[in-house]
């Protein structure tokens, strides 16, 4: 679908394994580093990857990353899963509406 692993893997995690939503979200980036780490290397041996243009957005990433994580550990459960579940309706409306036919 385009989405990610994390869009089963989480709602899987917080609805049949009774996780809370702060959990789900931080196993689900915690297996997600060593995938991203070997696509990461198969990319760049294959040699699909712009290093300048990558290297312009790191600091982007990291500052995101940094600002989502301090805010996602000051929501509560709830909110944090109300928030989420948003953001995949809206990928999923996304997918339907902008996908390219084959």
């Amino acid at each position: 679908m385009g989405i990610g692993g994390g869009a089963v893997l989480i709602p899987a995690l917080t609805l049949f394994a009774g996780c809370k939503q702060h959990t789900a979200q931080s196993i689900n980036l915690i297996s997600f580093i060593p995938v991203a780490v070997i696509a990461l290397v198969i990319h760049y041996r294959k040699n699909n990857l712009d290093i300048g243009y990558s290297l312009r957005l790191i600091p982007a990433g990291l500052a995101g990353a940094f600002i989502g994580s301090g805010l996602a550990v000051k929501l509560s459960t709830e909110v944090l899963s109300k928030l989420f579940g948003t953001f995949l309706f809206i990928m999923g409306i996304m997918e339907i509406l902008y996908k390219e036919p084959k």
